[in-house]
């Protein structure tokens, strides 16, 4: 696997991954990794390396219902349903089922987790808000992972800080953008980047700014923010 982030050594980051995430990454998973290869879109995908990281939050959260906005084929969302207890469960959102569809559907069935899944095809500010108009629900969730959208990856924020329990935790995908928030000229960052990088900007500030979360931003893929609720 070629480095997608902003780890540009590709012998470390096979190091990275032959050392510390091959060996523990389960078979299922790689399965999965495998069958999207040669897919366009497969950068899509939550790198194994990050896949690693959200495994481990997840169980030091003892987590068991989890928000996930954005599938694509289902990696990080296997990954997740597969951490979580027999009795867990991982509301999926997503504008298309295509793809979890064709791919991904058949490894959770596999697994034998697809009954913890429930995937909704729909724009995702919608659902949240569906989820936030019963009182219930609100701060009912253990975790959520947001890898969808740049131009709304805030307003799932300001619905997910409600839906999250106090202790629990959001993390937000492709923070550093591929390393152009660094970048002052918009002129210098490429068209392929450049459609979210005022977005990502905008994002990052808000994070650092919310008084309802504690935040760790990671150089991990293409950028990691934890946000822990307080």
């Amino acid at each position: 696997m070629e480095p997608r982030g902003l780890l540009q050594s590709d012998a470390l980051y096979k190091y990275l991954l032959e050392t510390s995430v091959y060996p523990r990454e389960a078979d299922i998973l790689k399965e999965l990794r495998k069958a999207i290869d040669d897919r366009p879109e497969s950068y899509l995908s939550t790198n194994p390396d990050s896949g690693k990281f959200i495994e481990m939050v997840l169980k030091m959260l003892n987590a068991k219902k989890t928000i996930e906005v954005g599938v694509y084929t289902g990696y990080s969302l296997l990954l997740t349903a597969m951490t979580i207890p027999d009795d867990g469960k991982v509301i999926a959102i997503d504008v298309t089922k295509k793809d979890y569809d064709e791919v991904g559907r058949q490894f959770a069935k596999k697994a034998g987790v697809e009954h913890k899944i429930d995937f909704i095809k729909s724009q995702a500010l919608p659902v949240l808000d569906d989820l936030l108009a019963k009182p219930e629900n609100w701060g009912a969730f253990d975790f959520a992972f947001v890898d969808a959208d740049r131009n709304n990856a805030l307003n799932y924020h300001e619905r997910l800080v409600k839906l999250v329990r106090v202790g629990g935790v959001i993390i937000h995908d492709n923070t550093l953008w591929g390393g152009t928030v660094a970048i002052k000229d918009r002129s210098m960052i490429k068209n392929s980047r450049l459609f979210a990088w005022e977005d990502t900007l905008h994002l990052n500030k808000a994070l650092a700014a919310d008084p309802l979360v504690e935040i760790c931003q990671i150089t991990l893929g293409d950028g990691l923010t934890i946000c822990r609720r307080i």
